[in-house]
């Protein structure tokens, strides 16, 4: 018993506790927590073409780091698609104030926080013109999308939104990185079921830990919303604060 407790706490120290200071370092040496809301900038990366040069049907998921010392442990995620031949891209976030469910409120590729965006999932052509309608569906159906439904831990948050967007359309066979801490909140309650890619299944204690054992999301463990584990199907391991490494 009690060497089983010391070999628990030691892969606690080098799994969780470890990654974590080793993040909070570098976010310490090179993030600005200096910036305000009001300051920071929110502006398009360019990434995006325009959507006249882009006429197929399209759909993105980003993730961006949160800010301020937030920003150690956490991404902000969120949903963007166009239609065929549409003049304009939709972006799709949850928020914690104001309107839930915000609509264009952000450029499509834009910083969040100052903190440049990476690519989650991408389709385009006849793959985006079939995931589109069933994304729009998930955004309309979701269940924490009113006016004090947001709680940014353990959830349900931005992170909760997309996964659950993902988890009701699992033909994307994506899931959020490590770090969109909400993404493992349990919407219906309940403590063991399916993993949203539907290719596994997910044990969750109301999200403030849990275990994940699936193709698409890998082998994910989960105390107090950090993660740590591996992907299996594009090899790399998972550190809380760091997110995706891969081998």
């Amino acid at each position: 018993m009690v060497r089983a407790a010391r070999l628990s706490l030691l892969g606690f120290m080098l799994l969780f506790a470890l990654p974590l200071g080793a993040h909070a370092l570098v976010q310490w040496r090179t993030a600005d927590w200096t910036q305000s809301w009001s300051s920071a900038d929110w502006s398009s990366t360019g990434t995006l073409p325009p959507p006249s040069a882009q006429p197929d049907a399209m759909v993105r998921i980003y993730a961006a780091r949160v800010g301020r010392w937030r920003g150690i442990f956490a991404v902000h995620s969120w949903i963007v698609v166009k239609e065929e031949g549409a003049s304009s891209y939709e972006r799709f976030d949850k928020v914690g104030w104001g309107r839930p469910i915000r609509r264009d409120a952000y450029p499509p590729d834009g910083r969040w926080y100052g903190n440049e965006p990476s690519i989650v999932f991408a389709a385009d052509g006849e793959e985006a013109r079939a995931l589109i309608p069933k994304i729009r569906q998930a955004v309309e159906e979701y269940p924490y999308g009113h006016a004090g439904d947001y709680r940014v831990w353990p959830g349900p948050n931005s992170n909760t939104f997309v996964a659950s967007v993902l988890a009701a359309v699992p033909e994307m066979g994506a899931s959020l990185p490590p770090t969109a801490i909400g993404k493992d909140f349990p919407m219906d309650g309940s403590w063991l079921g399916l993993a949203p890619s539907r290719t596994g299944f997910r044990v969750s204690l109301g999200g403030y830990g849990g275990f994940t054992l699936a193709w698409v999301e890998g082998i994910e463990f989960n105390i107090l919303g950090a993660v740590a584990g591996l992907d299996l199907r594009r090899p790399a391991i998972k550190l809380p604060g760091f997110g995706r490494v891969g081998i």
